[in-house]
């Protein structure tokens, strides 16, 4: 006959087994969450290429009724401004307007991304971004519009690599020819003449604040129709700009005094909203895979 143990015994057995199956199936979850994570790491697009001036890309970017075209993204778009056609007060304007510590960071504002944390837990949602220049060209490059987790880290780690790999002033280049400033409007070169009907390094000071107030998304700072809050921005831009001895007092009050000569917008917005401009010919050859075309950059 075999001894009986007391109830607390058995109950003590059964805990401890349930304690040890819980804890092989949080080892278990943790072990695919590591592989995922790495898988995920592996599958990112190679960001070396970028350092290639002579390098165009093909993505996808989508017009205001949410339909996909093929963009090119280098010199074989013929609205590319290389880096130094770019006007410095543009250049400086934007760093002012979407990331202060651009030359300083590795790809990621810590502060910022606390403070954007901190404001998305106290709403409920995502409300703040806290992107680095670097972060938002990933994601314009590479990633989907989603607000997830997922998406966010894949931004940052694209963002660590993209700085290793290239420098603050091919960073900035590229941004400036990729970023969305109006319906089916990419790109510095392509605003520039779409708003002002000149190239870029014809703009003026308050011109470029002003293309630099809608980079947080021209749907919500749309001169056409709110005026009024891209002008407010573009100011506010302008004082950042002046206190940190971007720019003279001078160039500041005479920017302040000129109003954008946006001659025409309404009929042009409304156009382009009615009829998006048909889609680039792509440049990549059918019968290759990826978007990385070679190519020559045009005599400067």
């Amino acid at each position: 006959m075999y001894p009986r143990y007391p109830d607390r015994y058995n109950g003590g057995v059964k805990r401890s087994r349930t304690l040890r199956k819980a804890l092989l199936l949080l080892a278990a979850a943790a072990l695919l969450i590591a592989a995922w994570v790495a898988v995920t790491l592996l599958t990112l697009p190679p960001v070396t290429p970028l350092a290639d001036p002579r390098m165009s890309m093909v993505i996808d970017v989508k017009d205001w009724q949410k339909r996909a075209h093929k963009f090119v993204v280098g010199p074989r778009n013929p609205r590319w401004t290389p880096y130094g056609a770019i006007p410095p007060t543009l250049k400086k304007a934007v760093v002012a307007a979407e990331d202060a510590h651009f030359y300083a960071h590795e790809g990621v504002d810590y502060e910022a991304m606390k403070d954007a944390i901190r404001t998305d837990l106290e709403k409920g949602r995502f409300a703040r971004g806290g992107s680095t220049i670097t972060q938002q060209l990933a994601k314009n490059l590479f990633l989907s519009r989603e607000k997830t987790l997922i998406r966010k880290g894949k931004e940052i780690v694209l963002a660590w690599r993209m700085e290793d790999a290239l420098t603050k002033r091919r960073i900035l280049e590229l941004y400036l020819n990729v970023v969305e400033l109006g319906p089916m409007v990419y790109g510095i070169g392509h605003a520039s003449q779409y708003y002002f009907g000149k190239p870029p390094s014809a703009l003026t000071v308050r011109e470029c604040a002003f293309l630099a107030s809608m980079l947080p998304g021209p749907r919500v700072y749309n001169p056409y129709r709110k005026m009024d809050r891209v002008m407010r921005r573009s100011d506010r831009i302008l004082r950042r700009m002046v206190a940190a001895r971007m720019i003279g007092r001078e160039e500041y009050e005479a920017a302040m005094a000129e109003i954008p000569n946006l001659a025409g917008l309404e009929r042009k917005v409304e156009n382009t909203l009615a009829a998006p401009p048909p889609e680039e010919k792509s440049p990549a050859d059918p019968e290759r895979t990826g978007p990385w075309q070679e190519g020559n950059s045009p005599s400067e």
